[in-house]
């Protein structure tokens, strides 16, 4: 009975998570690696703290108290989390728990020095490390102090730092236990911490060993700096000594203190290349017993290496799934189509199956394999030329990449891998009639797909979608389409290379655009004011949407005095416009009509922000403003040497770019069109599933891939243990950063601006729309949450064709994601924005509410005092 209290670390390896914690299991599979030492020791299993948490009943009203906190209210956190702590550490260790570890302790030598370490069951887990949120005590000397430890341990569940850890991540305190790990001290030359993959770049092929004296608790509390090393293929590569002048040691009575180093051996490296290297080989081994890179606590004692911690690094971005040891370059679709946020799988499997070309998933994100097109010469130069065009952070990461000859081969020819980069649109005409034309095409498509669709159900609708998505893809690589998006794209680019040449005037296509016609996106944002100018005159209407929550509010609107007005003008938005939403490229997130209080806010801001008719008079002076412009420049190129000439060509593109640049935003109107049908009919599905008891609610199918739900929907049976571990790995996902450019090796490749022509302290990004702004920084991470002024600078991380209704409002944009022909972009030059993208970590470096000044023109934002 009492033995399952007490296990030898020899007994336990990582699947006993439940019984022994995290750090318990972790350890206890190390101790089974060969090769492998680990100081001996025993846990105290989460048996014997259950056993403690009967014995206090109080406790479960406080742990009630507990689950009830806001995790922002740390005052009261701190209160009760501490009274749970003081009741624990005051129950009386049971006389048979007591003995069970007494006798642990006789055979492992009762008054030699031990560490006892908390081990809590959602600990060292692939998902949420917990590092650092239970404690450790060291050198604790003979039975009772033992014992009095393993209750701190016990207590330490309920540190305020766990607590609030917990209920940020979701996790309910009744479903984590406490295991404690007691094990033989031992006293150190040097310790540290080793990462078996660079824990920066995110590089696996690459280990980083931190080293210092003593006890490695000097390095964990950052006491003292480490020697850092870095070891590739077996040798160190870099290394950085450090003045080590403290280190920790134990005391012979039990207990640590801090102790200056001799200053003599204070530049010393605490470790030899060859122990590194020796580490290193260690590590590797550790890495491939547990199948993922690892973060590992080491001490070097008498020329031996003895583990004392191991757990999974959970920071890293996880790298595609290729089956092959080839090397691959990838570039991250989301940083193209304004969406970094990760998708579920039902979203990344469509997505997968309507693109032109095929996809990876990595850690909820999409990529593109670009290492054939880079490896050809003939295909490399378009490729970089792009992706500088689009975000030269990416072209620069690429060339990164490029710079280190072993990494990508050179093939001789062109390599397959996608669409050419340029397009073939010197044929097409300057003719408005294409538009049109076009526009009309997937209009007829999308009725087609509607009417067609209505009948399915079952496996025929996932027959049917599979045939729809051929369609979906043919309308998208319909040659007119993309000439007519290349002719307009290339004509911008001329014009701002030109007119540059030939006038010194930079970006001047931004306002030859304003109001270019066929913009579905910036009419969009245009129709919202319309919508404000129905309801601003009814003073009930308005105030009754102040307070609006629930979703029906539309039936509601019709009792109010102008409440059906106000509900047509919203209702007709929404058939429009209703199928878009933020990270609209993800099936799986709720459109504006399946949850329409979302554009609330921006309603009412226009209603207080605008006068009536404010969206003609808008589009109006854009369109006045690019006349006069054109005006400008061809009287201007006229008075030039050979000005005739040049002022034709000018004349000819200036045209071209009205006719084709507005067209830049209707596929992805077509797509997220398209997906707005296939998604109601599999929720029409999923809820059949729910109907017949197969699955407790409609939005589990979000979990499934696109081939998975299909096999549900034939089958009847679904695994409910895939879509909690699928919820898991989402909800992990949001903490990870996904790179720009990310290869085989899991190096993250950030690329920089390589700019000497800015202010000191400015934070550089990409000139997409000109002009110089100053204002008030709004940092706004949700629309719904949208507070706008007049004059206010919108900063966010990025903006899809959903933001567009919150442009009207501002007067200029800054974003961390983005690209010079990205819909943000596009919209901004639309609608006359000075506008800055591609600035990295914009919404951590200037906060809400100061005062900046975005410099369109050149490309930079400056935070005001």
């Amino acid at each position: 009975m009492t033995e399952r209290y007490v296990l030898d670390l020899q007994e336990v390896d990582e699947t006993q998570v439940a019984v022994v914690g995290g750090k318990g299991a972790h350890l206890g599979g190390l101790s089974r690696i060969e090769g492998i030492r680990v100081p001996a020791g025993f846990c105290v299993t989460t048996d014997a703290f259950r056993r403690i948490m009967a014995d206090a009943p109080s406790l479960d009203d406080r742990l009630d108290q507990l689950s009830r906190l806001n995790p922002d209210d740390r005052e009261a956190i701190r209160t009760l989390s501490a009274q749970i702590r003081r009741t624990v550490e005051g129950i009386a260790v049971p006389d048979d728990l007591t003995a069970a570890i007494t006798r642990a302790l006789a055979r492992l030598g009762e008054q030699a020095a031990y560490a006892v370490r908390s081990s809590a069951t959602a600990e060292d887990l692939p998902t949420a490390s917990f590092a650092g949120q239970q404690d450790t005590y060291l050198n604790v000397v003979g039975p009772t102090a033992i014992l009095q430890h393993v209750s701190r341990c016990w207590a330490s569940l309920f540190t305020e730092r766990a607590v609030t850890y917990r209920q940020r991540n979701g996790i309910d305190h009744r479903t984590v236990h406490m295991a404690v790990v007691v094990q033989r001290m031992v006293f150190p030359h040097a310790s540290g911490i080793l990462f078996t993959a660079d824990p920066v770049t995110g590089n696996r092929k690459v280990a980083t060993v931190d080293a210092g004296f003593g006890l490695g608790e000097a390095l964990v509390s950052g006491l003292v700096n480490p020697d850092v090393f870095k070891v590739r293929h077996g040798e160190v590569v870099a290394k950085a000594i450090a003045a080590k002048q403290r280190a920790v040691h134990a005391l012979p009575t039990g207990g640590t203190q801090e102790v200056a180093i001799d200053s003599r051996r204070q530049e010393q490296p605490a470790l030899t290349d060859a122990q590194v290297v020796r580490l290193v080989q260690l590590g590797r081994r550790i890495e491939a017993h547990f199948g993922r890179p690892q973060d590992i606590e080491w001490c070097l004692v008498d020329d031996g290496f003895q583990i004392v911690q191991s757990r999974p690094i959970t920071t890293l971005f996880p790298i595609p799934e290729t089956g092959d040891q080839e090397n691959h370059v990838y570039v991250s679709v989301g940083h193209q189509q304004m969406m970094t946020d990760p998708m579920k799988p039902l979203g990344l499997s469509m997505w997968q199956l309507t693109a032109m070309v095929a996809m990876h998933a990595a850690g909820g994100r999409l990529f593109v394999d670009v290492t054939r097109r880079l490896a050809a010469p003939a295909s490399r130069a378009g490729l970089l030329d792009v992706m500088g065009r689009g975000d030269p952070l990416v072209r620069d990461a690429l060339e990164t990449v490029l710079d280190r000859d072993d990494f990508v081969p050179s093939l001789p020819g062109a390599g397959p891998g996608g669409p050419p980069t340029g397009g073939a649109s010197a044929t097409i005409e300057t003719d408005p009639a294409i538009v049109t034309e076009l526009i009309e095409r997937s209009q007829v498509s999308i009725a087609a797909l509607e009417r067609d669709i209505r009948t399915k159900t079952g496996p025929a609708l996932f027959e049917f979608l599979l045939e729809a998505f051929e369609e979906h893809k043919r309308v998208l690589s319909d040659p007119l389409s993309m000439q007519a998006i290349m002719a307009g794209m290339e004509a911008t680019w001329w014009l701002n290379d030109t007119l540059q040449e030939w006038l010194g005037e930079k970006n001047a296509a931004d306002t030859l655009t304003l109001s270019a016609p066929d913009n579905v996106t910036s009419e969009m944002g245009l129709a919202l004011l319309d919508v404000a100018d129905v309801i601003r005159p009814h003073s009930e209407v308005v105030a009754f949407l102040q307070g609006v929550e629930d979703e029906g509010f539309l039936d509601e609107l019709a009792k109010l005095a102008g409440g059906t007005e106000a509900r047509d003008a919203i209702q007709a938005y929404l058939d429009r416009y209703g199928m878009r939403c933020v990270g609209e490229i993800d099936i799986t997130r709720p459109r504006w009509r399946e949850r329409p209080t979302t554009l609330v806010p921006v309603l009412l801001d226009n209603a207080r922000n605008f006068e009536p008719g404010a969206a003609e008079r808008r589009f109006e002076q854009g369109r006045q403003k690019a006349r006069q412009k054109e005006q400008d420049v061809l009287s201007r190129l006229r008075a030039l040497p050979d000005g005739d000439r040049k002022a034709g060509e000018a004349k000819r593109m200036i045209d071209r770019v009205r006719t084709f640049i507005g067209y830049r935003e209707y596929p992805k109107y077509g797509i997220v069109s398209r997906y707005f049908v296939y998604k109601q009919a599999l929720l029409e599905e999923a809820e059949r599933l729910v109907q017949a008891g197969v699955l407790p609610e409609k939005e589990d199918i979000f979990y499934l891939t696109f081939q998975e739900l299909h096999d549900v929907v034939r089958s009847n049976q679904v695994d409910d243990r895939l879509i909690q571990q699928r919820k898991d790995a989402f909800r992990s996902y949001h903490a990870l950063t996904p790179p720009r450019v990310l290869t085989s090796d899991g190096e993250a490749v950030t690329g920089a601006y390589r700019r000497d022509d800015v202010p000191a302290g400015a934070l550089i990004g990409l000139p997409v729309s000109a002009g110089t702004i100053e204002g008030r920084a709004r940092v706004i991470l949700d629309i719904a949450e949208a507070d706008l002024e007049a004059g206010d600078i919108l900063v966010t991380t990025f903006t899809d064709p959903s933001w567009s209704p919150l442009f009207v409002a501002v007067a200029g944009l800054v974003t961390e994601v983005g690209g010079l022909m990205t819909h943000g972009a596009v919209i901004a030059r639309e609608y006359g924005l000075p506008a800055v993208v591609g600035v990295e970590r914009a919404t951590r470096l200037i906060r809400d509410g100061q005062r900046i000044r975005v410099h369109g023109t050149d490309g930079y934002v400056e935070i005001l005092p």
